[in-house]
């Protein structure tokens, strides 16, 4: 488990790296001391709950999901619209978004949830149903923000949470398609997703791009070759591909490294899931299993979301690129998540020494 560990680690620490690299040499001296000051906040809240045991999460999850839900309430009603979204909280000395936060407190409260039900999950009415009342109540509020990407990612996360923890079948797939329908038809009714969600059907039907954004993120990702034009030579943060320090990195960097960097860095996300897969198998409890699982799918799953729109695989939709992408929240919020992954990998060690030291004796 040490060596799982270490792996996770050094992984996590090479894609800070690069992603600093990459915002210093597209926003400059001033974005990259703003985003030095969010990694060292990450650091420290990461050695915070890598230090905190997981078993506490079960006697404090749900009122951390209740609080967390009355802040998404105050934030759809007192949150200042931002490129017609309110979904950031200002609190002068710090700013965030209650959304991400959002993400990994429902994970853990949905994991206690479903170490506590255990069989029961299985039964709608005595089981399933109180679940999809927390998922219910956090994907509302935060759709109604408007923040269709984050609620999918949400949604989908706490769906597939719930089918590996044992849920049925039919009824997780009467639910999602249920909601499928339900929130197309809600997306649609908004403009800004109903205008990305046309705009992608026309590419496909009708041929041409899906907007600027995603023609100059292609031409940053086939520009770079396979071996890439080097760090710090990209051409098309020079004002042509905007949001790129943010929710089109990926395309810089595959302009900068190249095809095979570029497959790197998914290889390296690839291998934060696989880790955190033999974490969870390691772990000595459901709680532990559950939350393992739940945190390295959502990084993995975050990741592809980010890549599949920098190469119009999906409508345009506003993800950051974990632990690269500039953004105070998400890098905490990720940097949150592998302290718990970490946390739950030292229990499983200090339990697998303990069973040694024992056989020993």
């Amino acid at each position: 488990m040490k060596n799982l560990s270490r792996i996770l680690i050094a992984i996590v620490v090479m894609l800070i790296m690069l992603g600093s690299s990459v915002i210093y040499n597209a926003k400059g001296i001033n974005y990259f001391f703003s985003h030095l000051e969010k990694v060292l906040l990450a650091v420290i809240v990461f050695v915070f709950f890598a230090l905190i045991p997981y078993k506490y999460y079960r006697k404090i999850s749900k009122y951390l999901l209740v609080g967390i839900i009355a802040i998404l309430f105050l934030t759809f009603i007192f949150a200042p619209s931002v490129k017609g979204a309110a979904r950031w909280i200002n609190l002068g000395v710090i700013k965030f978004q209650p959304s991400e936060f959002a993400k990994i407190i429902l994970l853990m409260h949905l994991s206690v949830l479903i170490e506590q039900k255990g069989e029961i999950i299985k039964d709608f009415k005595n089981g399933l149903r109180y679940m999809l009342f927390w998922i219910g109540a956090v994907v509302l509020l935060i759709f109604l923000q408007p923040n269709v990407s984050t609620t999918i990612i949400i949604a989908l996360t706490s769906f597939v949470l719930l089918f590996v923890g044992g849920a049925r079948i039919f009824h997780l797939g009467s639910i999602v398609a249920s909601l499928l329908l339900i929130g197309g038809s809600a997306a649609m009714s908004l403009h800004h997703s109903r205008v990305r969600i046309l705009t992608f059907i026309h590419s496909i039907t009708k041929g041409g791009y899906i907007n600027l954004q995603v023609l100059q993120s292609k031409i940053a990702l086939g520009s770079g070759g396979l071996l890439g034009l080097g760090l710090g030579h990209s051409r098309q943060v020079d004002l042509f591909l905007p949001e790129s320090h943010n929710d089109f990195i990926f395309s810089v960097l595959g302009e900068e490294l190249g095809f095979f960097g570029a497959l790197i860095i998914l290889l390296a996300y690839l291998s934060i899931f696989i880790v955190g897969l033999l974490i969870a198998k390691r772990a000595k409890d459901d709680l532990g299993q559950l939350l393992a699982f739940g945190i390295s799918f959502t990084i993995v799953f975050s990741a592809f979301i980010h890549v599949a729109v920098g190469v119009g695989l999906i409508p345009t939709t506003g993800i950051t690129l974990p632990f690269i992408s500039f953004g105070g929240t998400s890098i905490i919020i990720f940097s949150i998540s592998i302290g718990i992954l970490i946390n739950i990998a030292r229990y499983a060690q200090k339990h697998q020494e303990h069973r040694r030291a024992r056989a020993r004796a």
